[in-house]
């Protein structure tokens, strides 16, 4: 068998020798392919790695950005806070915006109406950043938002990073938009209400879990 390679061998050499003028060019040309493709592959990665590594920045310096924003909001008194988010319905071309936050009000802290007329019924929790907005929160809003108030859109805002995985399933079941501390950030930074409603507990920042 290697006498057999060898001598195939000698006569591929001796083949190439004959027609060196005619096998060199192919030569040439499958070594420049092979050159550049293997740039143009190196080109790539390096290309998608700076993507990545962009957008990995972009991320970091926009929940940066959120954070300083809501280091204001973070001081206000939760009275405050209610009439802040009063501010951001006006801000975005709510009409008719009322901060109902007292005693009984059942869970509607402010009520208006959408640009288009849907009727906004917000409940608001000033929860410290570490907090989760329970179960228990939601089922009463839930309870109320609608049946008591006549929501057309009901919008559960926090200044807490995250809902309970039980709170945040009831709110999606039950068609109430869940603004988390993330979403929020991005809502004081000039986000539009009407592109964060379709969020709904998601997006507008770092991904985290919903706490269990």
């Amino acid at each position: 068998m290697r006498v057999w390679g060898t001598v195939a061998a000698s006569a591929a050499a001796v083949w190439v020798a004959g027609n060196w003028s005619t096998v060199w060019p192919v030569l040439v040309a499958v070594l420049a392919t092979a050159v550049s493709g293997g740039a143009g592959w190196a080109l790539l990665r390096a290309h998608r790695r700076a993507v990545g590594q962009d957008r990995a920045w972009r991320a970091q310096e926009e929940a940066r950005a959120r954070e300083l924003s809501m280091a204001e909001v973070d001081a206000l008194s939760w009275q405050e806070f209610e009439t802040y988010i009063a501010e951001l319905c006006r801000r975005d071309g709510c009409t008719k915006v009322v901060v109902s936050g007292r005693s009984g009000d059942l869970g509607a802290d402010v009520v208006g109406y959408l640009a288009d007329g849907r009727k906004l019924v917000v409940q608001c929790k000033k929860y410290a950043p570490h907090r989760s907005v329970s179960s228990q929160d939601m089922q009463k809003f839930v309870g109320t938002a609608r049946l008591e108030h006549g929501a057309d859109v009901a919008l559960f805002v926090t200044t807490c990073r995250t809902f309970t995985k039980a709170a945040l399933g009831l709110a999606l079941r039950q068609d109430i938009v869940a603004l988390h501390r993330d979403l929020l950030g991005s809502w004081v930074k000039g986000a539009h209400l009407e592109t964060l409603i379709p969020l709904n507990g998601r997006g507008g920042g770092t991904k985290r879990r919903p706490s269990a």
